[in-house]
């Protein structure tokens, strides 16, 4: 009675706010709703309607199908409205979309997207006339700042690129390239008094060749650099013989010329969802409504430019099939809810047994690791000689199966094994404090490696030990040098610094399989990061790059062993004073370490396990631990705060204020991607399909400077 006194209450609430907006046109009632759904229409027919709809949005015009089709208009409950021409749903044509805040965009539509010739009034009174493509302004445009700058030239997705000229209030204009949104290229600047800079520019300030004049007639003519020691200008005095100091340029009269950001749209049209009815006619009537995306899917009959600005085209189709699956199973989490989490979890990958295809992989890989780590020798000294990082040191051992003088029979067939650098490795177990005897129980112990159940992207597979301490992943032969070439800056880093993030690395081996095959399978042991009695209820795999960077699961589908990614991260981490401080003098020598070594495509893994599932955390129920005996990113008592996005293809949302008390992990894995030809051209590739900054394959310098930058915005204090 009290869910049917509530619906009836939310129907009246909803048609009165259409009735305000819309005019006094009837409103259907959901009786007569439900009748209109009825009535027998020719297939293709247009005919007017008004939709009362079951979520409480208003749609009244033209119908077809089920769908908008024509001209019409469609009011959202969160405030949002189009008025304008439809297509089976989408919003195709002329029309106007407005947002609650204010903002507005009257102009052209494409398939759900705001696309062709159009204005955008932002809420604080910004305003852009152009060309517009897939949402983001693309072509030639003039934006009109509210503080009285304008900007009139090209764009390209949504910057300032190509050629433009900008006018500041004061009276400033620069004309010339643009890159990024910044003054990049050659340009001229002419200040209000007649001083002018002509030549080269990045990122807003003079780079290269070029000259500043002063408006008395003497100028500096060379190299300009923010950086004196790069600078080298020659000084022409004027008549007045006036001197000039060249910094004048940067702290004077640069000073203001600093360009208006963009503005940001809170929700894209594209993003709205349309609640439709399915067709009644040939369906039982209890059919319920379901919700549909209107941005429909751009084909490859579209024009150029469309096609060139299909940039998010991957993620946003699989956010949209995680949307409508979360809205159908209602298992999404909420803000303020408690975290729904499985009580019985099973143990992560299969065990290899007998009769399993790599079986006796398994059986070559725990004789050869018994006979390294067996293989008798001196104590290793932590400092070790510049020969014991050559990569050329190696060492083979045949197992026969019979055996032979240095190894035992054995039942699988025969193999050759390789031990890359032995002593260094052995060292490195030592530094990590790995006992021999408990390093071998772990991997060649009675009990089976386990499979997990599907290999990386890489096409690595990955074996765990059966207590978890241990990590094995094949590993291709490119890897196999990059870590050889690195290993004595690695061994190095790990001997200055405690406390690391980076992935530790307990040895590397290869086994050549006898006969026609040779077949030779490379491999790596390191460290399990989620080794730990506490169950991991999140994990999270971040890179700070957001193409593709989104599971395809549904929440009602995400197990404990999923790896969620950027786009899925809906969590900002909390550090006490102490830590965060080492946490982000860390993330800056790690980063420079593997920037300085060329690698790239590393990620932050994160595991959250959640103490307390039944209820949100009071702030007053929550102590820090001692980290006295903690180490960084081990098993460390903290808390997580939720965080929402006001679009969805942003990286970071903003904190809510709902935080929940949790055991963090987290450290830097997958260190063992060079920068080669083959990523070049995957950067060169997806360039010209995907926005550059969005995507994973970028130079080694340029993933640093982004990885540290996002990571260092989702890490936050715990004040």
């Amino acid at each position: 009675m009290k869910a049917w006194e509530a619906t009836i209450r939310k129907t009246q609430q909803a048609k009165k706010q259409a009735t305000n907006i819309f005019g006094s046109a009837h409103v259907a009632h959901v009786d007569d709703e439900d009748t209109d759904q009825l009535e027998n229409h020719a297939a293709g027919e247009v005919y007017h309607a008004e939709r009362f709809l079951s979520n409480g949005d208003y749609y009244t015009g033209n119908w077809s199908e089920n769908f908008p089709h024509g001209f019409g208009k469609y009011w959202w409950t969160d405030g949002c409205m189009y008025v304008g021409d439809w297509c089976r749903g989408k919003t195709m044509g002329r029309g106007t979309f407005s947002w609650p805040s204010g903002a507005s965009y009257d102009g052209e539509f494409k398939s759900g997207y705001m696309d062709g010739e159009g204005t955008y009034t932002g809420p604080n009174g910004d305003t852009y006339r152009g060309h517009w493509v897939m949402n983001l302004k693309h072509g030639h445009g003039v934006k009109e700042y509210t503080n009285g700058d304008t900007y009139e030239g090209e764009w390209c997705r949504g910057l300032q690129e190509g050629n433009g000229k900008y006018n500041w209030k004061g009276g400033s204009h620069y004309d010339g390239e643009w890159k990024n949104g910044t003054m990049s290229g050659k340009g001229k600047l002419v200040w209000p008094d007649g001083s002018m800079y002509e030549g080269e520019w990045e990122e807003c300030l003079p780079k290269g060749n070029g000259t500043f004049q002063w408006a008395d007639g003497s100028s500096y003519v060379g190299n300009w650099s923010t950086d004196s020691g790069e600078q080298d200008l020659t000084f022409n005095p004027s008549s007045d013989d006036v001197k000039h100091d060249p910094q004048e340029v940067f702290d004077v009269y640069l000073k203001d010329c600093f360009i208006s950001p963009q503005d940001k749209v809170p929700i894209l049209p594209s993003q709205k969802k349309l609640a439709i009815w399915r067709s009644s006619k040939g369906t039982e009537p209890s059919v319920r409504p379901r919700r549909m995306s209107v941005d429909g899917r751009l084909d490859a009959s579209m024009d150029k430019d469309l096609a060139r600005m299909r940039m998010l085209d991957d993620t946003e189709r699989t956010m949209k099939a995680r949307d409508d699956a979360s809205l159908i199973s209602g298992n999404a989490l909420s803000e303020g809810s408690p975290i729904r989490l499985p009580k019985v979890v099973k143990k992560q990958g299969e065990t290899i047994s007998k009769g399993h295809k790599n079986y006796e992989l398994m059986l070559n890989l725990q004789l050869g690791i018994r006979h390294s780590v067996g293989r008798p020798g001196p104590v290793p000294s932590l400092d070790l000689k510049s020969s014991a990082f050559n990569p050329k040191e190696k060492v083979w051992t045949r197992f026969p199966p019979e055996g032979s003088k240095y190894t035992p029979p054995h039942q699988s067939c025969e193999f050759r094994w390789k031990d890359y650098c032995p002593l260094v490795f052995r060292t490195l177990r030592m530094l990590f404090k790995v006992d021999a005897a408990d390093y071998m129980l772990s991997i060649c112990g009675n009990d089976a490696l386990r499979e997990l159940s599907s290999p990386g992207k890489s096409g690595s597979f990955f074996y765990l030990t059966h207590d978890d301490r241990y990590m094995i992943k094949t590993i291709k032969k490119a890897e196999v040098k990059a870590i050889l070439r690195m290993l004595s800056a690695y061994y190095n880093h790990f001997r200055s610094f405690e406390h690391t993030l980076l992935t530790k690395f307990y040895g590397l081996h290869c086994v050549k399989l006898t006969g026609p095959a040779q077949k030779k399978v490379r491999f790596i042991i390191m460290g399990n990061l989620f080794c730990t009695d506490h169950v991991i209820h999140r994990r999270f795999d971040l890179k700070g790059s957001s193409l593709g960077r989104i599971t395809d699961k549904p929440e009602s589908e995400i197990q404990t062993t999923t790896i969620l990614k950027d786009l899925d991260l809906n969590f900002m981490f909390r550090l006490e004073k102490t830590w965060i401080e080492e946490f982000r003098r860390q993330i800056d020598r790690d980063c420079d370490f593997l920037e300085q070594e060329r690698i790239m495509d590393y990620s932050l893994l994160v595991g959250l396990h959640f103490k307390d599932t039944n209820s949100d955390l009071d702030d007053s129920a929550y102590h820090v631990s001692d980290t006295g005996g903690s180490k960084l990113g081990i098993s460390m008592h903290t808390r997580v705060e939720k965080m929402e996005r006001k679009n969805e293809m942003e990286l970071i949302g903003e904190p809510t204020g709902v935080c929940y008390d949790v055991v963090m992990f987290f450290g830097i894995i997958d260190i063992l991607q060079d920068y080669d030809i083959t990523k070049k051209l995957e950067h060169a590739y997806k360039s010209f399909q995907y926005d550059p900054t969005s995507i994973s394959a970028v130079d080694p310098r340029n993933y640093s400077r982004r990885f540290r930058d996002f990571i260092l915005k989702i890490f936050i204090e715990d004040e």
